[in-house]
């Protein structure tokens, strides 16, 4: 029953995620058409415990790869081997948990400061000043 550790207090249990192999598509010759090489895994959610905010998160991360019921769905086919399709798969899972079990940074509006209020001022008059000076050239 090996687990998968995703945080400290978040690990799947291997034993809970489903492999299918099929037929891989794409170049790859005869390989292709007679070895069920890539791997299909399935991953339900519901089995683990999250906390709603990290949910929420992995339910975006994961978009069109999560059906309605919460079942993550990766197709690995990347390799010719089911074995490295299937360590593939449990990879991009494990990607996928950790990216999701980090909380964004809440952006704090600041005001520009005074100095930088000024330079931009100060640009903006030296940019005009060089506009104005186009074009007015009257010899009498």
């Amino acid at each position: 029953m090996p687990l998968l550790r995703i945080t400290r207090s978040i690990a799947i249990d291997e034993d809970d995620i489903e492999f299918d192999f099929v037929r891989a598509s794409g170049p790859g010759g005869q390989n292709v058409n007679k070895l069920s090489t890539a791997a299909q895994m399935r991953y339900d959610t519901k089995r683990l415990t999250l906390p709603e905010d990290m949910a929420l998160r992995l339910a975006r991360l994961a978009g069109q790869r999560m059906t309605k019921d919460g079942v993550i769905v990766i197709h690995a086919q990347r390799f010719r081997t089911q074995e490295r399709n299937r360590a593939d798969a449990i990879e991009r899972l494990v990607e996928l948990f950790k990216e999701a079990a980090i909380r964004p940074v809440v952006r704090r509006a600041t005001k520009p400061t005074l100095g930088s209020k000024k330079r931009r001022l100060e640009s903006k008059k030296r940019r005009g000043d060089i506009k104005a000076g186009r074009g007015k050239r009257f010899d009498d």
